[in-house]
């Protein structure tokens, strides 16, 4: 299958033990993760030629992240080297009522500091089908920004399709900024994909009667979402996520395909959650491969959710399950009986 290209930061990931807070923890599981090089991992573990493009130090926790990424086959040749630090992320996991909490220290980061002049999109992009990127990328500066624009000129240029996940991060950029830097890149992008608050958050957009809070979905709310993404901007797909949260360790999990014509809505999982790092950019990945494989709607909005449902179970940022395991749920077979 040709080549995807994902843009964007992997960081470190430091993480208590288990179920322990902060203030709690003497010592820290490090691992790797980040939007995009999640949506890459996921992809090569489904047998897609998947490339990782951003930024890191020539130093060895900057080889770290290579390295995480190239054992899962990810193509890394187009990471830059250079600047000083590789961003972290704290994670303290919820549980029951208590909600997951996140800690970014990314400011000043190799990515967040790259230049247009690090990467070369018409050498990137030469042989690239798909270029995926999330509104996490252009708020982590100007720079960064610029630098998503240059690609989103080559790729439209070259006739690749764009996906963009909105992923907005309110301790990233403001909504008001949000929605100037992202309304500029939008144009470009043929697969819209946002979960229930996005679109409000980065456009003003709303689903009516409904309230992530309490978990009260509204499918007629979201189709009109979807609509009035489409229509402002001209997106060939939107996919949103609906995920209605009962507490940390479980949620009801389902998605949304609009293809301009048609709504497809995806059966809806009862997940108990291991990890949810990382579930957004596992539906995103679906959605691309089953996108790539000509997927009928209903199949792929299928194939996605179940491949964002299995990422749920699986400790860490990335998804290592295959497309015989998604399948096999998307179909109709989630009782977790062990397989002999």
């Amino acid at each position: 299958m040709s080549k995807v290209i994902t843009f964007g930061e992997i960081m470190l990931r430091l993480a208590p033990e288990g179920y322990y807070r902060f203030v709690q923890a003497e010592k820290y599981g490090a691992t790797y993760g980040g939007g995009e090089a999640n949506v890459a991992v996921s992809l090569a573990n489904f047998g897609v030629d998947a490339a990782f493009v951003s930024k890191l130090p020539q130093h060895d926790i900057g080889q770290a992240g290579v390295n995480a990424l190239r054992k899962f086959g990810v193509d890394t040749q187009f990471i830059a080297r250079g600047g000083d630090r590789v961003g972290i992320y704290f994670l303290e996991k919820g549980a029951s009522q208590r909600a997951s909490k996140v800690i970014y220290d990314r400011a000043g980061s190799a990515i967040a500091c790259a230049t247009q002049s690090d990467f070369d999109w018409n050498t990137i992009l030469k042989d690239a089908r798909w270029f995926h990127f999330t509104g996490i990328t252009p708020a982590l500066s100007d720079n960064v920004a610029a630098i998503c624009l240059d690609a989103l000129k080559v790729a439209k240029e070259k006739g690749i399709t764009v996906s963009c996940d909105l992923n907005y991060r309110k301790n990233l950029w403001s909504r008001e900024k949000a929605g100037q830097v992202m309304a500029q890149l939008m144009p470009y992008v043929d697969v819209c994909i946002a979960n229930e608050e996005d679109a409000a958050d980065v456009f003003g957009i709303k689903a009516a009667n409904t309230d992530v809070t309490t978990g009260k979905v509204n499918h007629e709310g979201y189709k009109d979402v979807a609509k009035q993404l489409a229509d402002r901007f001209g997106f060939k797909k939107v996919a949103i996520t609906l995920r209605s949260s009962i507490s940390a360790n479980d949620n009801d999990w389902a998605a949304m395909l609009y293809d301009g014509q048609e709504y497809y809505f995806s059966k809806t999982y009862h997940v108990h959650i291991v990890d949810r790092v990382g579930g957004g950019d596992s539906f995103g990945a679906g959605l691309i491969y089953s996108q790539l494989e000509n997927y009928a709607p209903q199949e792929s909005i299928e194939f996605a959710v179940a491949a964002s449902c299995l990422k749920h179970s699986i400790e860490g940022d990335f998804n290592m399950v295959s497309v015989n395991e998604v399948q096999k749920l998307a179909t109709g077979d989630g009782s977790g009986r062990v397989q002999r």
